[in-house]
């Protein structure tokens, strides 16, 4: 029941270059419009190539079920997927962003429990199950505290063990029952994952004008969720419908979310985009080159204030500077009714090595026998370590007839001072609107929201 590492060896420019992971085929976009002289045809965006970020899977071999998991921190350029057999397996997976984005964050959450259920109890009581189940979500839950979809999709699942065994009490095979339906309510979760972006797709699409030039900022795209997108699925929607011209992509520093991820989706599906750095945003306002801005939430306080990834505070400034929309992209579940403001939302401080240095990894194809039989030698044993001067750290492994380095390098002084939030919280009056799957939400007179 260990946690494993399915490799891709070959280059990802697309993401077809992954056998593991299941086709949106039902999603590849829809049936090539007639054009004629007088009518062109409308491009649409093709998300075939998108891969599902996770899903639930039993093993050919030993029949074992796991969650598996796009690595994040490894694409554009090298794609893998993580199995992940045990509960502390799929929390590591979202302390180190190889999972990440709030309606992903959810649905992992729901799957950590559901093998752990799965792998790991051997409860026979149901009061033990139950009780050892509570202290699991309790532990993924608390693997990124901003993020309230990882607390509402353990909730989720919880409630739902202690409900069933309330209602089936008296059954001779309680828990056997109950961990088969904990699997069915976890691929019902990702299913309704899908519907529900897609709703926020088409609530938001008719806000744009015909043409938009959009920035989008981090990555609220098909990554962020089990397939489709939010604040990209509303761009994806108002694509096809011609409601969007090009979308402007932010970097997204520290980790370069947007850089890596949005801006590898957007050409992917065919939809036109410019990458640009953070701190550019500001002159292409000026220029009054963009339209709107949409953005994700990783938690939206009852009263609209919104925590998004760091950053996206002060696009929200700009916006209202230069007099542009400013639209937030979020499923419901990801509104926390219990915090009356964003003061109380919970900033996340990551590790200072994600701004001390700057992360690298790719596949080595030995161009000759001497080469291959050196790096077989390093890494006879597994992964080898490198020693490097400066800091610097590289580890070597064996993929497959090829070979993967991880690396990291220190770009900063020694003994630097970092502040590193993941997040900042961007003010309900700065919002020109809340658009969830239950549709567009605007705020009040005095820039609040009712978002019951």
């Amino acid at each position: 029941m260990t946690d494993e590492k399915v490799p891709v060896d070959a280059e990802q420019a697309e993401a077809d270059e992954q056998p593991q992971q299941p086709r949106a085929d039902e999603q590849q976009g829809t049936d090539e419009q007639q054009g004629t002289d007088e009518q062109p045809q409308q491009q649409q965006a093709d998300l075939s190539k998108l891969p599902r970020t996770l899903w639930w899977q039993y093993d050919e071999t030993d029949g074992l079920p796991g969650v598996y998991i796009i690595d994040q921190t490894r694409l554009p350029l090298q794609g893998d997927v993580l199995v992940c057999r045990t509960l502390e397996g799929v929390i590591l997976a979202i302390k180190t962003l190889a999972l990440r984005g709030a309606p992903a964050l959810g649905v992992g959450a729901a799957m950590a429990l559901a093998v752990w259920s799965e792998n790991e109890s051997n409860h026979t009581a149901a009061e033990e199950y139950l009780a050892a189940l509570d202290i699991a979500a309790q532990k993924v839950s608390e693997a990124r505290p901003t993020a309230t979809n990882l607390a509402w999709g353990a909730n989720r699942l919880c409630d739902f063990a202690h409900d069933y065994v309330a209602e089936n009490a008296e059954s001779p095979d309680l828990l056997v029952n109950l961990k088969a339906a904990v699997v069915e309510l976890v691929q019902q979760m990702a299913a309704e994952d899908e519907t529900t972006n897609r709703a926020i797709g088409a609530a938001g699409a008719p806000l744009l004008a015909e043409g938009s030039r959009v920035l989008t900022h981090c990555n609220a795209g098909s990554l962020a969720t089990v397939f489709f997108g939010t604040a990209l699925g509303v761009v994806y929607t108002a694509f096809d419908q011609g409601r969007v011209s090009h979308v402007w992509v932010t970097e997204t520093r520290p980790l370069n979310q947007g850089a890596r991820l949005t801006a590898w989706e957007l050409s992917v599906a065919g939809v036109p985009n410019v990458l640009i750095t953070d701190s550019m945003v500001a002159s292409v306002m000026a220029q009054g080159w963009v339209d709107a801005v949409l953005v994700g939430a990783d938690r939206i306080a009852a009263n609209g204030d919104t925590a998004n990834k760091v950053g996206t505070l002060a696009l929200a400034q700009l916006a209202r500077a230069y007099d542009i929309p400013f639209y937030v992209c979020a499923p419901s579940s990801t509104i926390d009714s219990t915090l009356s403001d964003g003061s109380l939302i919970p900033i996340e401080q990551r590790d200072p090595r994600e701004m001390e240095g700057v992360n690298a990894s790719g596949i080595i194809l030995p161009d000759n026998n001497d080469a291959a039989r050196a790096l077989d030698t390093l890494t006879a044993t597994g992964e080898k370590e490198l020693k490097l001067k400066n800091g610097h750290q590289m580890l070597l492994s064996r993929k497959g007839g090829a070979y993967s380095f991880d690396a990291w390098f220190k770009t900063t002084p020694p003994g630097v001072m970092v502040y590193n939030p993941a997040f900042d919280v961007t003010a309900a009056r700065l919002i020109t609107a809340i658009i969830t799957e239950k549709g567009v939400f605007y705020p009040n007179s005095d820039g609040s929201f009712d978002l019951a």
